[in-house]
């Protein structure tokens, strides 16, 4: 949620920074139109209600008097009518306000890059290993003997499409055998190195409530794109995201704790079906996935600097499992709603010739602390927001099928990434897996 007040006293700063997150200005002007009139309605209250305070001592100081206080008890039901219509006027006023301003995006910081989409992003860095190996290099042409990732789950027997749609629907899947072990190792994997990293682990609830929801920011903009619990206001989480940033919701955090960290495995779920029918098969976008997630509170002066910690957490993981990736600066219209700064790493795709978003990282600032309320005491000891950042560390799936394809041999098989050997029991390659 923006600051109100902010937006006040700086029209034309906002309008503009809202134009680059694609609002049109109308949209602000409305919302500033409303908040007058509301406040102007508070006023008048306020104003009512001691005119009624005044009524009502004629009224005490006649009856004391034995006097006639007819006059000054009509005046009273008349002030009291002008309160109750006033009331109900800020009230749906309040309403009004509130909605708009909770279909607002968060504002970019000022070094994010202006552009309407993706075409406007800004490559950071890239990495690759020092050596591959028998491996095929990023950006090597691929030979014909490469398939794609779900290609060689399919052909190895450790990804199974067919059936997850038998049984759930479409983009739903069964890992089988090595696939499921592979899937495991990847997570528990990513865990034990954010846990060295300073992260408390979590396992938190899959469900959550509409104010944890809003809390975040997918509500009530992306409602649409839940997998919504019938009959009860509860979601099924599209990410860790919402329970870990809503642990806090509501409460005051000791100064001196901060910086907060948390990291946590959970399955995702979301309705998105892609762009065009973009990426309808394998593991790049399914309706239930499994992600780890990074959580970080922070005093405001801290988060970019954590900003840049948090991506580096997550390029270690992908360093380690020697998957070339780059990363890059998203912009004003290619970031997620909440975010003031957001990079996503993006690992290599061998078989599409692309690389592919693994993680997105973002800095919130305290749009998600003001709609959640969490504050800090400040060195002034005054309450303020804390500011709140997440990202994938990774997504799971995803770096399963970054692993089946840059791994994967000409007779096949796949090598299985050193790091991850010893959560196999030591196995250096993916066993094929027979259906029964």
């Amino acid at each position: 949620m923006l600051d109100i007040k902010y937006l006040r006293k700086n029209v034309a700063e906002a309008t503009r920074r809202l134009q680059d997150r694609g609002i049109e200005s109308e949209k602000l002007t409305t919302l500033l139109s409303l908040d007058k009139a509301r406040r102007e309605a508070i006023q008048q209250v306020e104003s009512l209600k001691a005119q009624r305070n005044e009524v009502s001592d004629k009224i005490a100081y006649a009856k004391r008097n034995k006097t006639d206080a007819s006059e000054a008890i009509l005046a009273m039901q008349e002030v009291g009518s002008k309160i109750k219509a006033l009331d109900a006027r800020q009230a749906s006023l309040d309403m009004e306000v509130k909605n708009l301003a909770a279909h607002l995006p968060n504002l970019a910081a000022s070094d994010v890059p202006v552009g309407p989409d993706e075409a406007a992003n800004v490559e950071q860095r890239v990495w690759e290993p020092k050596t591959y190996g028998q491996r095929l290099k990023a950006h090597q042409e691929a030979p014909e003997w490469l398939k794609a990732h779900y290609e060689v789950g399919e052909t190895l027997g450790i990804l199974d499409f067919e059936r997850g749609a038998k049984v759930s629907g479409a983009r739903f899947l069964y890992y089988v055998g090595d696939g499921a072990r592979l899937e495991r190792a990847v997570y528990n994997f990513m865990l034990d190195e954010h846990r060295q990293e300073g992260y408390t682990e979590m396992i938190t609830p899959i469900v959550v409530n509409d104010a944890a929801m809003f809390g975040t920011g997918q509500y009530p903009k992306f409602q649409d794109d839940a997998y919504r619990v019938e009959g009860l206001e509860q979601t099924y989480i599209p990410t860790a995201e919402v329970p870990l940033t809503n642990y806090y919701s509501g409460e005051t955090l000791p100064a001196e704790d901060l910086p907060i960290k948390f990291t946590a495995l959970s399955p995702s779920f979301r309705k998105e079906a892609g762009a065009a029918g973009k990426d309808t098969r394998g593991l790049i976008r399914l309706h239930q996935f499994n992600k780890v997630e990074m959580v970080k509170f922070t005093k405001p002066e801290q988060s970019y600097e954590e900003l840049e910690s948090m991506t580096a957490n997550a390029e270690n993981i992908l360093q380690k499992l020697g998957l070339p990736y780059h990363v890059i600066l998203l912009s004003t219209g290619d970031m997620g709603f909440s975010a003031a700064k957001t990079y996503d790493v993006e690992v290599w795709m061998p078989q599409q010739q692309v690389y592919r978003e693994i993680s997105s990282v973002s800095n919130t600032e305290d749009f998600q602390a003001r709609r959640m309320h969490i504050t800090y005491r400040n060195e002034a000891g005054q309450l303020a927001l804390v500011h709140t950042l997440n990202g994938s560390g990774l997504a799971v799936g995803r770096t399963v099928a970054a692993i089946l394809e840059n791994y994967q041999n000409p007779d096949g098989s796949v090598t299985v990434p050193e790091v991850l050997r010893p959560y196999l029991g030591g196995q250096d390659k993916l066993m094929a897996t027979p259906h029964h």
